[in-house]
This record gives C-alpha cells, sequence and structure tokens, in this order.
C-alpha cells in the first residue's frame, strides 16, 4: 500500500498494486489501465480512483473486466519519477530473462515493482479472456494539450484512430523496454496516453475523459452511460487541428554525467525552425536539427530524454502502408543485399549498412520496421505485425 499525493487536488489516498477490479455481468472485452509507472506522474492514479468509483455508484451495466493498477509505488510515494532505474525502461528481452529465467535474487527497488506487475498482469492474461487492451496513463514536464503514443502497428492504429487526439509513432525505435512496447510484443492492443503537465488538475479531468471514451469505444460501457460526446468534444476542443498522426525523427538523448538544461518556455507541438536554441548541455547551445514540431521537452530533474522532433505523417503514406503490410510484403526484403532474418519467426532484420545503404528508413518504417543499432555496421530492424492478435479484436 502507497500513500500518494496530488499537488493539483491538494490531497492523498492510499493505493495498492490494483487500484481496482470491475467484473462485469456480461461478456466482454478486458481492458487494463496502468497508471503511476512513473512516481511523479500521479494523475492517472488519482482519475482511475475516481472513475472506477463513479462507475460503481451510478451501478452501470459493465461488459467484460475493468483493472487499473498503479505503477512503481514505491516511486509514487515518494512523488519521483523512479528510485534508482527508470521502470519504463526496464522491459527489455535481457532483463527479463534475468528476472524471469535465471531468477535472480537480489533486485532493486525499481525491479521488484517491475517483478509484481509482471506476475500481476500475466494473472490477469490467465485469468480472463481478451481481446485485451492496455492503456497507460502519463503526463509530461513540459504543457502539453492531450495525445497518444503507439507502437506502430495496423492494430493499433485502428484503434486509436477513434480518438480524438494527436496520435504519435516510432517512439519504440527510441526508447528502449517501455512497458509497453513489451505488451505489444505479446499481440495485444497496447498505448500510452499523455494528459497533460504533471500537476495540472486538467491531466486528471482529462486522464478521466480518455478512461470513459476507451471504456466505450472498446464496448464495455454503453457510450450513453459515459457521456461519451462530452468527454469527445472536450478532448477535441484542446487538440484542435492536431488530430494527426505524427513520427519522431530526431531524439536528443541526455548522456551520463551530462549537464543539460532545456531552455524555458517551449511546449509540446509547438513549432521550431531549423537551427532555433533549444537547450545548454554542459555550457554549449543545443540547436534544432531540422524544422519540424517540438515534442516532450526536459522540465524536470531525472530522464535521459532531452526532446524529440515530430512530423505530420501524410494520410497517403499511412493507406499504402497498411496495404503493404496486409500483403505481408517485407517476406521480399530478404531478397535485397545485405539483408537478412536474424529471427525464426521472421519478425526482425539484420541490416548491413555498407551493402543496404541505398535503402531508406523510411521503406521499413512503411513496412512496420524500427531499428536499433548494435553497431557501426548493422542495424536491427524489428516488426510487431507478425505477432498482432488481429483475429481477436473486431476492429
Amino acid at each position: 500500500m502507497a500513500k500518494v499525493y496530488s499537488k493539483a487536488l491538494e490531497k492523498h489516498i492510499e493505493v495498492d498494486r490494483i487500484i481496482g477490479h470491475i467484473r462485469g455481468t456480461l461478456p466482454g472485452p478486458t481492458l487494463v489501465f496502468t497508471a503511476g509507472i512513473h512516481g511523479n506522474e500521479p494523475s492517472g492514479v488519482f482519475a482511475l480512483r475516481a472513475v472506477l468509483n463513479d462507475i460503481k455508484r451510478k451501478k452501470l451495466r459493465i461488459k467484460g473486466n475493468i483493472y487499473a493498477l498503479s505503477g512503481n509505488l514505491t516511486a509514487l510515494e515518494k512523488g519521483e519519477r523512479y528510485t534508482s532505474r527508470d521502470l519504463n525502461r526496464l522491459w527489455t528481452e535481457k532483463i527479463l530473462d534475468q528476472l524471469f529465467r535465471q531468477r535472480l535474487h537480489a533486485y532493486d527497488d525499481d525491479t521488484l515493482q517491475q517483478l509484481d506487475i509482471y506476475q500481476t498482469i500475466k494473472g490477469i492474461l490467465s485469468a480472463d479472456k481478451g481481446p485485451f487492451y492496455f492503456m497507460d496513463l502519463h503526463t509530461t514536464s513540459c504543457e502539453t494539450m492531450p495525445f497518444l503514443t503507439i507502437n506502430d502497428t495496423v492494430l493499433n492504429r485502428k484503434f486509436t484512430s477513434q480518438y480524438p487526439v494527436p496520435i504519435i509513432l516510432g517512439i519504440e525505435e527510441y526508447l528502449e523496454g517501455p512497458m509497453l512496447s513489451y505488451i505489444n510484443e505479446l499481440g495485444y492492443v497496447a498505448f500510452g496516453f499523455e494528459g497533460g503537465q504533471h500537476d495540472a488538475r486538467e491531466a486528471i479531468e482529462n486522464h478521466e475523459s480518455f478512461i470513459y471514451l476507451s471504456l466505450a469505444l472498446a464496448g464495455c460501457l454503453q457510450p450513453d452511460d459515459v457521456e461519451f460526446d462530452v468527454h469527445y468534444k472536450k478532448l477535441a476542443a484542446l487538440t484542435g487541428d492536431k488530430k494527426e498522426f505524427y513520427e519522431i525523427f530526431y531524439r536528443y538523448q541526455v548522456k551520463e554525467l551530462e549537464s543539460f538544461k532545456m531552455k524555458p518556455g517551449f511546449n509540446n507541438f509547438q513549432h521550431i525552425p531549423q537551427g532555433a536554441e533549444l537547450a545548454t548541455s554542459n555550457g554549449k547551445i543545443v540547436k534544432s536539427p531540422a524544422a519540424s514540431l517540438i515534442f516532450m521537452p526536459l522540465y524536470q530533474n531525472q530522464g535521459n530524454d532531452g526532446f524529440f522532433c515530430i512530423r505530420k505523417i501524410p494520410k497517403t503514406f499511412l493507406k499504402l502502408s497498411a496495404t503493404l503490410r496486409k500483403l505481408r510484403f517485407d517476406k521480399l526484403l530478404v531478397l535485397l543485399p545485405g539483408i537478412r532474418w536474424t529471427s525464426p519467426h521472421q519478425n526482425a532484420l539484420l541490416v548491413n549498412k555498407k551493402i543496404a545503404r541505398f535503402f531508406t528508413r523510411q521503406l521499413f518504417h512503411l513496412l512496420g520496421y524500427r531499428s536499433r543499432y548494435i553497431d557501426k555496421n548493422h542495424i536491427i530492424m524489428k516488426n510487431r505485425e507478425s505477432a498482432s492478435r488481429d483475429e481477436e479484436y473486431d476492429l
């Protein structure tokens, strides 16, 4: 049990790993919401508690199951992003292998939290029926309109396109070990919702609206039960003309022991010209590499993502990529020089950059592949489409 404080509400609540669970009287999907994976982001925890209490008070008729899980309980109690390691960067094959196959006996507190979350999620997957929807609630250190972050699968795109907010693709190419990437590799719909600035009351309200919309869109509740139009219009009004798909094309990574500081006043989705002065690093100016929209500038003490640059994805690109993925056009890539499968499941490619230097990153993105550098001559391109459980979802 952890005592969690909201600066926005000036109140404490006590939560355990399972904030709440409602089992419906009719068959339906299983929705799993997580919040507070970063301990300085309590907004989603308060929103989940409020929504579940509202559903119980109104005795709404639920189809399926609703779970609300807390993230890093120790960090939530301290109000810090993490204790020693970022809990949302630990879901890699290497770390999971150490935790669950080699059965290490010594853990730091953050990996103990990870182990408990992992076991809770595995318990839900074994005890309940799908389709499963996983949604992770977050806030940002800067001022922002609400938005979604998704791993780039057609299944994720189909479901998230129903929300009236910007959708950011490709974050898995720049962040190693997010929890949702692990869940996506299991084939389920999984995505993140960013509700606003960490300590803003509006962030809690935006999270509540998102939760109600999700319950209706997944089929747990009827739209009229959750005032669907009210919540939809509220989020739509906050995002204006930004209801588009965007992709990340640049990340500034803060190195260990680097003295990094963003210049004040930048907000998410703000237009910046090439060469704009964005931050200082060890006393030197950091400039924008290209004209773009700035995304998640770092205004907190913990974290190594200085800022991202994003751009809008043309609708024609999205349609073409969906068609090519349906046809499994990527199977032809290994016929090209310098490219071969690295996985028996045919979901990862080893690309020799010297030989395959003429094949652009955009080509791989089109087919659902995102890169991971392994040395100066090779990159791994990984695809989650083959794992998607499309047949389990009515989308």
